[in-house]
């Protein structure tokens, strides 16, 4: 069967040296499939009779580098502007011993043939070649079929599979919601049976994977399937406590399929992995923090925001994410309340948000904000009210939201003051930067030249005292609430 393709030339070169020493040089993979949906792939992957040795001297040494276990050689492009193309990966034929931990195989044997090297792929629809000397596509699993169903079967028995490595169940789930693929029954069966499988993999695998489905455009789809086959414990166990945990008020779902469609919402917008991370994880401390009172039974959720920050972090450590990445997620779930009550918003208010979330990152705030509405069940946020949240946003970053941003710097002080280099210059300015942010037309130089001949003979321990005012009050005021919450709820 031929098929034509638009491959770059990158690609092409590496598999036309292959082919003109003498062997055989496939496009295998999620390339192929990629390409058969009509769809760019995101990376190279070629499949060869040549052995690792054998295809490091075609390319060079310095060309070349083995970045696994599996005699993958990495063949580097440098001339090409496309990142995709920067590494085409080059395999050679191999088949795979038993399995003994489900993570890896016990021995790797190369120069086997293609069919042997296309029976231990995982998913039909990732067991197709196509050889670009001659256009010829080799489907042994009937992997066209498939994608012509939009259905993902794992090659073979899935229980064995799965067994091979359990990470594939995760792979799945992620392939299904990336493409909008259907699970057949019997691998999605298979999954549910074996999903304690997921233990033995490592915490970092896995997560790539979940971030991987977030970055999808059907994450929501996701998250329920992995709930329902049993691998939510493995990645989010917290999200279980969600299900069930009514909200009343303007909400039409329970706690978990908010997040689920305030996650979509932001799939949807093509927001950001933050902001989609953000959104699913905005309510986790609902359930922690849930009360019943008044006449009508309400519920509450009080300093559910400031529970739920504390268990992102906890969570998104857990899963060994990047510190920064972790931070940004954390700091959204804190904050986005902000925006939820325009009567209570002021300006000083704004500017102080700007300075916490960063300035940055504020429009993220708000594009959580839309997600949180729309995952309500309610008409998105009302244009006029949104309007508003724009505009004081637009007013703040005009005006002086950090030291940078002030009428005055340390050289000035030191000028007007005869003070040396130190830390009491940052606490001045930082003690500067407070009263500002309440009231930016203080930032003048007449007022700031005036106001730092007052501060500069306080007590160093006074000056970061003022300096760090914000901080402290803000601390303060997260400690009680986290107090009165572990008292009620015993939550920590």
């Amino acid at each position: 069967m031929t098929h034509t393709f638009n491959i770059p030339k990158e690609v092409l070169t590496v598999a036309d040296t292959l082919e003109n020493a003498g062997f055989e040089a496939y496009l295998v993979g999620g390339c192929v499939r990629d390409m058969l949906l009509g769809n760019t792939p995101k990376d190279w992957d070629i499949t060869t009779n040549a052995d690792p040795e054998q295809i490091q001297a075609l390319f060079g040494e310095n060309e070349t580098f083995c970045n696994n276990d599996f005699g993958t050689v990495g063949v580097k492009n440098e001339n090409t502007n496309d990142p995709t193309l920067e590494v085409v990966e080059v395999t050679p034929y191999r088949s795979e011993g038993h399995y003994s931990d489900g993570r890896r195989p016990d021995h790797v044997r190369f120069g086997v043939s293609l069919e042997e090297d296309l029976k231990r792929r995982d998913f039909t629809v990732n067991a197709i070649a196509y050889r670009t000397s001659d256009e010829q596509i080799v489907d042994l699993f009937d992997g066209m079929g498939d994608i012509k169903k939009k259905r993902l079967k794992t090659v073979g028995n899935p229980d064995e599979r799965f067994a091979e490595d359990a990470l594939r169940m995760m792979r799945a789930i992620r392939l299904a919601a990336q493409l909008n693929f259907a699970i057949e029954a019997e691998t999605m069966n298979s999954i549910s049976k074996n999903h304690q499988q997921l233990s033995r993999i490592s915490i970092e695998r896995i997560a790539d994977e979940f971030l991987k489905l977030l970055a999808s455009n059907t994450p929501m789809q996701g998250i329920i399937l992995m709930e329902r086959l049993g691998l939510l414990e493995y990645v989010l166990p917290e999200l279980k406590d969600a299900i069930g945990c009514q909200q009343g008020g303007i909400h039409a779902y329970d706690v978990y399929e908010h997040l689920l469609r305030s996650c979509q919402a932001a799939a949807d917008k093509g927001f950001s992995l933050e902001i989609r991370l953000a959104a699913l994880l905005h309510d986790i401390g609902k359930p922690a923090t849930r009360t019943v009172g008044g006449k009508n039974k309400e519920y509450s959720f009080y300093g559910h925001e400031v529970v739920g920050a504390r268990m992102t972090r906890k969570i998104l450590a857990r899963l060994r994410l990047p510190k920064e990445f972790s931070q940004q997620v954390e700091t959204l779930v804190r904050w986005h309340m902000f925006f939820s009550d325009p009567d209570q918003i002021t300006l000083s208010a704004v500017r102080r948000t700007i300075v916490r979330v960063g300035e940055g990152h504020i429009h993220d705030l708000l594009n959580l904000r839309i997600c949180d509405r729309i995952g309500t069940g309610r008409p998105k946020e009302q244009p006029f009210r949104f309007r508003k949240y724009k505009a004081m946003v637009d007013q703040a970053l005009r005006d002086p939201i950090s030291v940078k941003m002030l009428q005055i710097d340390g050289n000035r002080i030191m000028e007007i003051t005869g003070e040396k280099p130190g830390k009491k210059l940052g606490y001045v300015l930082h003690a500067l930067l407070e009263e500002v942010l309440d009231e930016p037309q203080k930032n003048t130089k007449k007022y700031l030249e005036t106001r730092v001949l007052e501060l500069i003979r306080l007590p160093e321990a006074k000056l970061e005292q003022l300096g760090t005012a914000g901080k402290e009050k803000q601390a303060q005021a997260e400690e009680k609430a986290l107090k009165a919450i572990e008292r009620q709820h015993k939550v920590g």
